[in-house]
């Protein structure tokens, strides 16, 4: 399996890499470019692409058909953020790139996380 920060290096952008990472990890399909206009915080240095990435795999694979069924997306995305707040202190962008967290850190930081919530 290659490391999402691998594929980041070759010009995906951190959303890209990390759907791309889980897709051949995990044998799963979910479309790449779902995470084109997430880089760099959306563009805007808001949510990082990679965590807001993690969150749509969550969704992907967790994620309810009708609003009958019980949102079980919600306690997987709430564990994500947690982790990545409390060794972040912010989930932002901006604020990563401000407290000198490179993209690469956060990139793969978020994809160990991401498998360890999913159990995988």
């Amino acid at each position: 399996m290659t490391k999402p920060a691998i594929y980041h290096s070759q010009g995906y952008t951190c959303a890209e890499s990390l759907i791309k990472s889980y897709n051949e990890e995990h044998n799963t399909d979910i479309p790449v470019s779902i995470g084109s206009g997430m880089g760099v915080g959306m563009t805007v240095g808001s949510l990082c692409g990679a965590v807001n990435a993690a969150i749509v795999i969550i969704g992907y694979l967790k994620g309810r058909d009708s609003q009958l069924s019980q949102n079980e997306a919600r306690k997987y995305s709430k564990e994500l953020m947690t982790r990545v707040r409390t060794k972040y202190n912010s989930e932002l962008c901006l604020d990563l790139k401000r407290s000198k967290v490179g993209c690469d850190e956060i990139i793969n930081f978020t994809y160990d996380a991401l498998n360890e919530v999913l159990g995988n």
